[in-house]
């Protein structure tokens, strides 16, 4: 098994995945509320370039994140990463996310 997770920039997609997971078979996974480095950075008043920062992204917004977790069988990651990039988009672009899998070596609880 493998552990796909995504740490996405772009939280309004996540309904738009969850919907296009589901149709393609996929019938579990976990959405975690994250925050990015730079949320505490730009709270920090003793390092004066953050003061730049803190300007820049001052959007809350901004600083969101969403965590996708999701347990799946090895022939499973290929298909379930190319539909979440038919929702993201490319990766490669600034502020989208990122995406990457972790082997789970024990797994209980999936009623199989």
């Amino acid at each position: 098994m493998e552990l796909l997770m995504v740490i996405l920039k772009k939280v309004e997609l996540v309904d738009d995945i969850m919907h296009k997971l589901a149709e393609s078979g996929v019938r579990g996974g976990t959405i975690i509320d994250g925050a990015g480095m730079a949320k505490s950075l730009v709270n920090m008043n003793d390092l004066p370039m953050f003061g730049m920062l803190r300007y820049i992204i001052s959007d809350e917004e901004k600083l969101k994140s969403k965590i996708l977790l999701f347990a799946l069988k090895e022939e499973q990651v290929t298909e379930v990463k190319d539909k979440i990039k038919e929702v993201i988009g490319d990766l490669s672009e600034p502020n989208t996310g990122i995406m990457f899998t972790i082997p789970i070596k024990n797994a209980e609880g999936f009623g199989e």
